[in-house]
């Protein structure tokens, strides 16, 4: 599919689980499978950048979640080493603008939940000199740090050791993720947060009364604080009926962030999960599945990277003005990264 904005526009994901199933390789393919497998993908979606997140399954909790952070870690040194040529690491707002100058997919680490860490907040430099720029402190459940959103009913807020975890990413520049926080901890973040936060893939409650979903009172504070709230594309977080998760539901969804939080402040963050789902033995994500959540539900046609032009195509079809798409697929996060890294 050829969108000639798509093309033309900074196209940003914030939230692709590739890691997972690149680091189940042995080290020695980790490049050429990521070449092979998921850089076609990437270049046939017209991503340009690309938030990386570290994710520690279940099966590694809690012995083996250091150890597989570090790796997974390392699989992204090194994917990126051995496709210098297509892809570039980036530590910093200036090497994300010159991989984009030079027509390179720019990939920016991330870390889901922080499980390899837990309440050890003085390993959150270690990670960010590894190269670790975004963070969220929590998933489904219960950390150290805080309470995921499937915890709402304790009302909890950050733990004292969360705070200080915010409290240092804000000083090393790293940037703060509230996506699977629960809602009094997105609200202890943004009584607190100096600087913008992210949601790198969170949809809207108004639509779909799924607690991993922000509510409208959450969309304009995350706004206010000068933050981006990136729509999850995963169907079940945007409709509760299979025949409902369509591009049209996506849209609606992204529209409604739009509408409410302001067009400065939506972008996309798609959590293509299927592909890692069949890829990996055993499965990951089975808490999802524990959830009444199917993991491997998908739109049809945004199954991974390769359908992002119908969401620009989707956009444009509804009458929004071309400025604002290119702001939505990619360009919000893009300033955002470029004023906070």
């Amino acid at each position: 599919m050829t969108i000639p904005l798509h093309q033309r526009a900074v196209v940003a994901d914030t939230h692709n689980d590739l890691l997972m199933a690149v680091s189940a390789r042995p080290p020695q393919q980790w490049a050429s499978f990521f070449r092979e497998q998921w850089l076609p993908q990437l270049r046939d979606g017209g991503v340009d950048l690309q938030i990386l997140p570290v994710f520690i399954d279940d099966q590694y909790l809690p012995e083996g979640a250091l150890r597989q952070t570090l790796r997974m870690i390392e699989c992204a040194h090194v994917l990126a080493e051995g496709n210098a040529d297509e892809v570039s690491l980036c530590l910093d707002a200036a090497a994300i603008d010159r991989a984009l100058d030079a027509g390179k997919i720019a990939l920016v680490l991330a870390m889901e939940s922080m499980p390899g860490i837990d309440a050890s907040v003085e390993l959150i430099p270690t990670m960010h000199r590894l190269g670790v720029r975004v963070a969220s402190i929590a998933h489904f459940g219960r950390t150290p740090l805080a309470d995921g959103s499937g915890q709402d009913a304790t009302g909890s807020r950050l733990t004292s050791h969360g705070v200080e975890a915010l409290q240092e990413m804000e000083r090393l520049g790293m940037i703060f993720d509230v996506s699977h926080l629960g809602a009094s901890g997105v609200a202890h973040v943004l009584e607190l947060a100096t600087r913008p936060v992210i949601a790198t893939h969170s949809s809207a409650r108004a639509l779909r009364d799924h607690h991993r979903n922000l509510t409208d009172d959450q969309l304009r504070a995350v706004a206010a604080n000068g933050g981006v709230v990136c729509v999850n594309f995963f169907a079940p977080f945007l409709a509760e009926r299979t025949e409902d998760m369509t591009l049209d539901r996506l849209l609606d969804h992204i529209e409604h962030v739009a509408s409410v939080a302001g067009i400065d402040h939506v972008g996309l963050g798609p959590d293509f999960i299927r592909e890692v789902m069949d890829d990996l033995t055993p499965p990951c994500c089975e808490d999802v599945h524990a959830r009444g959540v199917d993991p491997k539900a998908a739109i049809p046609g945004l199954e991974g990277p390769r359908g992002l032009p119908m969401v620009t195509e989707g956009l444009l079809a509804r009458g929004l003005p071309e400025k604002d798409v290119m702001q939505i697929v990619g360009g919000n996060v893009h300033r955002l990264l470029g004023e906070l890294l």
